[in-house]
């Protein structure tokens, strides 16, 4: 019941923030981007802790993650306009104030899951963290043609103060240590996140990674010699991913990795926790590389 209670309040407001346009108060930050096709994405559903200090505040397409730390709350990925009233709610509904929020962090400067970082950025006075390209694209609200998929992406508002990041460097707030790790090929300047959280003594090797996903424009194609960086940068990142020490993953979709049926099941049964999974993220880069390779074959026909 209380569940159901707060998948309510999460959709009402949403609608809120809906209606709050139609009266004629409208926030330029939280207007609606391609509101019936977001919608696939934005299922309400309650926030649930993964592992520690470690929860997804997002919806049944676009995880959002948050971490607890001594000294604030650090969150990653901003999903749309229209959701970040829900998220505000799920932060709060953990006992946690959104102003309690010092870093966001940025897997991808796609508009599902970065167009309401400007929003969430505004409430909460945090620092928006991305990749050193992605910062840029997050700069302007689109991305540059570079990227496979900027024919059909939606533009979004910009985000004003963005700090560059490169691979490897790490994000400290009080005693957790957040680090980069470089993932480009589904654009060029995504992102996956890597942390130490403990339950107990028990410490796991936490991943939040970026989207590995090989889709692009109707016209755009993997196999053009002028798109082999890119195409070299994917191949690198499945190594960078398989490579990676990872107990729990969480990706940017959570369907992309089963983290849909995941939710699911710790929902119903917290233990064992269905996230621990130390094949994880072997088995997510797998999967996508094989899925650019099925692209690359299909391409040459």
């Amino acid at each position: 019941m209380r569940r159901r209670a707060i998948i309510g309040m999460s959709l009402a407001v949403v609608l809120l923030g809906t209606a709050a346009t139609s009266q004629g108060r409208e926030d330029l930050l939280l207007r609606p981007i391609a509101p019936d096709y977001a919608a696939r994405w934005l299922t309400p559903q309650a926030p649930v802790r993964v592992y520690g200090n470690a929860w997804l505040i997002g919806f049944g397409g676009l995880s959002v993650g948050l971490i607890k730390t001594d000294a604030g709350l650090i969150l990653i990925d901003g999903a749309l306009p229209q959701s970040v009233g829900a998220l505000e709610a799920n932060i709060r509904t953990l006992g946690f104030d959104p102003k309690q929020i010092r870093y966001i962090l940025s897997t991808e400067p796609h508009y599902d899951h970065a167009s309401g970082i400007a929003a969430l950025a505004r409430d909460s006075g945090a620092t928006v963290i991305a990749s050193v390209p992605a910062a840029k694209a997050l700069r302007q609200g689109h991305s540059d043609g570079d990227d496979p998929q900027a024919a059909i992406l939606e533009s979004y508002p910009g985000v004003a103060n963005v700090r560059g990041v490169r691979d490897g460097e790490s994000i400290r707030l009080g005693g957790t240590v957040v680090t980069a790790r470089a993932t480009p090929g589904h654009t060029f300047g995504s992102m996956s996140w890597t942390w130490t959280s403990c339950e107990g003594r028990r410490c796991l090797n936490m991943v939040f990674a970026s989207s590995l996903n090989p889709v692009s424009a109707d016209d755009w194609r993997f196999s053009d010699p002028a798109h082999r960086p890119l195409l070299t940068a994917f191949r690198h990142s499945f190594d960078v991913v398989r490579r990676l020490p990872c107990d729990v993953l969480l990706t940017a979709h959570p369907d992309q990795s089963g983290g849909d049926v995941k939710y699911t099941q710790i929902q119903r049964r917290p233990l064992p926790n269905p996230y621990i999974d130390p094949g994880a993220c072997r088995a997510y880069a797998d999967k996508h590389a094989g899925l650019l390779a099925a692209r690359l074959a299909k391409e040459a026909k």
